[in-house]
């Protein structure tokens, strides 16, 4: 019998519920999920977990969730890590234009077929 090693999805987001929620929908379509809401806790995070994707909010205790990004995509060791940002402010689409943009954006609200479908894209990439 071959077991398949789950997907390991880095999740930040501020907000206690909608990291319930996200962290409930990731693992209940097969990802191993691991949630913070404090953004000085990505790196340490991405160093012990090993992440195939980052899903980040654009604000986030700590580091604001655009610094965050840039960082993980200007640092050589991070810089193929898939990045999706996800936010309700419109002015996100911003951050596709920054330095060390994010791989793709999350509007919130989003449905479930919408994250999902975003996830397995960037995994696949």
């Amino acid at each position: 019998m071959l077991y398949i090693m789950p997907k390991k999805i880095l999740l930040v987001e501020e907000n206690p519920l909608m990291m319930e929620v996200m962290t409930y929908i990731l693992l209940n379509n097969g990802y191993e999920v691991h949630a913070l809401t404090n953004g000085n806790e990505v790196f340490n995070s991405i160093k012990i977990n090993h992440p195939d994707l980052v899903i980040l909010d654009d604000f986030t205790h700590g580091i604001n969730g655009r610094e965050i990004c840039q960082l993980i995509k200007l640092n050589r060791t991070t810089r193929d890590l898939p990045v999706i940002m996800c936010s309700g402010d419109d002015r996100i689409d911003d951050a596709m234009k920054q330095t060390g943009a994010p791989d793709d954006i999350l509007h919130k609200p989003f449905d479930i077929a919408s994250l999902i479908d975003m996830v397995e894209y960037q995994l696949a990439a």
